[in-house]
């Protein structure tokens, strides 16, 4: 970790200084100690040890604020159990608070009095940022995101081939030579972007939704400047780098002058961009921002494109992604898509807002340091899975199919893991 300084000290405090309202003081003074939160959080049911439980983690984070931002912490602080900000205390919270928490908020819905458990987490992370302890492999994805402006650090070169090579691809499909993936086109309806692991690992990702594009008609572009849907700034707290990244995907819905900037399948980089990114920047945005789940829903509404379920009759459940169904509300729009565009579908086991985080949120995918324990916590999931009995498991988030395909693997499941786009691809009537 390197020397912990009196400044590290002092830059990691100053996040209970700068705190725009009362609402981290609430959260921190309100846990009654119930333990409901314990059977909610994955990490606990996976290795029953009371450290994982969230509570514990609100009470490390509170337990340093008391020792420095209360009377009674800071004269007799083994009374109110106030912590020094030591070398143990913050190996303890970066082990924690980074490693041992997707910041899922299952257990805020659980939460018998309401704590909004992961923003306390989150701030905690703040506070170890600050003081230069964000885990280096969650930190070097960020570096690669501000100096190449995608977080897989592809270049730009690279990245119009790969395009390329799937338009051709897309053109022999579809059968027309007219069918495009439109590259920096201005005054487009939509400005769609991607999660870099995409063009990276899951190419056929891009072909699927480029051929929803092309079965609606729809005018849409994708930028090689910022295309980027990710901002794991987000998850180490750090508002500098948060808002670097939210004000390039902004800038470029200027700059392109778009209408709408449709967010890929990823659950935290719609969460970072949409709901909290205008908080980040502080000014709203004047374009609509809306995930590809809820585009894909509204095509097939509408009746622009036209899906033949028959196509697809394997038996198919979904993984709802924590920050887009827990944190974003966005549950019914998965269901009815898969609804049509599949023959069998079954749900999973808790399943929606209550559904069981897959262990690969909260960065925990970029974070290397913690691969072994992320995949323990992954029986949970393996186990859920297993009890639908589904061949095809569909997740509207890059991060779950990574997180899932790992899974499927180690666990030995003998399924497939989809896109919803990659669904509905498979299952379009071209006309």
């Amino acid at each position: 970790m390197g020397e912990l300084s009196k400044d590290k000290i002092k830059k990691g405090l100053e996040v209970f200084a700068n705190q725009k309202d009362s609402k981290l003081h609430a959260h921190l003074n309100a846990c009654v100690h119930c333990g409901l939160c314990a059977e909610s959080c994955i990490y606990y049911n996976a290795m029953p040890d009371e450290k994982f439980v969230p509570a514990k983690k609100v009470d490390l984070v509170a337990s340093v604020y008391r020792r420095y931002k209360t009377l009674t912490g800071k004269t007799i602080p083994g009374l109110v159990g106030a912590r020094k900000l030591d070398e143990a205390t913050v190996n303890e919270m970066v082990d924690l608070l980074y490693g041992a928490c997707t910041m899922c908020g299952r257990c805020n819905t659980h939460c018998s009095i309401g704590i909004d458990i992961s923003f306390v987490v989150r701030t905690g992370r703040k506070l170890l940022t600050n003081m230069g302890y964000a885990p280096d492999a969650l930190q070097s994805t960020i570096n690669s995101a501000l100096e190449t402006g995608n977080n897989m650090g592809i270049s730009e070169t690279d990245f119009i081939e790969t395009l390329e090579w799937l338009q051709e691809d897309l053109q022999m499909e579809v059968g027309n030579n007219a069918a495009k993936i439109p590259i920096n086109e201005t005054g487009k309806e939509v400005l769609y972007t991607l999660n870099p692991r995409e063009p990276k690992f899951f190419p056929l990702s891009i072909s699927a939704m480029a051929k929803i594009f092309y079965a609606a008609n729809e005018s849409w572009t994708i930028s090689t400047k910022m295309y980027d849907v990710t901002n794991y700034a987000y998850y180490t707290g750090n508002e500098v780098e948060s808002q670097i990244i939210v004000n390039r995907l902004f800038d470029e819905m200027q700059n392109l002058g778009a209408k709408k900037c449709v967010l890929a399948e990823c659950g935290h980089g719609s969460r970072a961009f949409r709901w909290e990114g205008p908080n980040v920047i502080g000014k709203s945005y004047p374009f609509e921002v809306l995930t590809s789940v809820e585009l894909i829903a509204g095509y097939i509404r509408d009746g622009r494109i036209k899906l033949d379920p028959e196509k697809i009759k394997d038996l198919v459940t979904i993984h709802d992604p924590c920050n887009l169904a827990r944190s974003g509300g966005i549950v019914e729009e998965q269901r009815y898509i898969i609804k049509n565009a599949v023959t069998n579908f079954t749900e999973m086991t808790p399943s929606g807002i209550e559904n069981l985080c897959c262990g690969g949120g909260g960065g925990q995918l970029a974070m290397s340091e913690y691969n072994e324990r992320r995949i323990k916590i992954a029986r949970i999931k393996a186990e859920q899975i297993q009890k639908t009995g589904a061949k095809i498991v569909a997740t509207p988030c890059h991060n779950c199919v990574d997180q899932l395909t790992q899974i499927n693997s180690t666990y030995k499941l003998g399924i497939q893991i989809k896109t919803i786009a990659e669904i509905v691809a498979d299952a379009l009537i071209i006309d």
